[in-house]
């Protein structure tokens, strides 16, 4: 991964300021050759998203979907999804522990219908 940051900052980056030695931005615009704005940024990720995996995914979504995580995976760190997200508001970072517990109770209700199925199948096949 190193490789291609070092790639882009002793190759692409010079070519993106045209010359503006006074810039002094890591992610520099193709269009202006200065700094990329945070609005120009999200939607250039929204934009890359979208092309690659069919689906427009923010930044704002990276967040909703690395703070669910924690809360999913990391059960035994309680504010994990808080310190993420750099939330000290307790009520917006309980929104993805909810979520991360509806997931959890879907991926039960799949399991219960799963075995249902198996059992209905056996059956129909004893009684032939």
């Amino acid at each position: 991964m190193t490789g291609i940051i070092d790639r882009y900052v002793e190759k692409y980056r010079p070519i993106l300021l045209r010359n503006n030695t006074q810039e002094s931005a890591f992610w520099i615009s193709s269009t202006t050759g200065t700094q990329f704005t945070i609005k120009n940024m999200g939607t250039l990720i929204s934009k890359i998203t979208a092309q690659t995996l069919g689906v427009d995914v923010s930044p704002h979504l990276f967040r909703m979907s690395a703070a669910t995580t924690a809360a999913v995976y990391g059960t035994s760190t309680p504010h994990l999804a808080s310190g993420v997200l750099g939330h000290r508001d307790e009520r917006i970072t309980e929104e993805h522990y909810n979520r991360a517990r509806s997931l959890h109770a879907a991926a039960i209700l799949a399991d219960i219908i799963e075995a249902y199925k198996q059992a209905a199948e056996s059956g129909r096949k004893r009684a032939l």
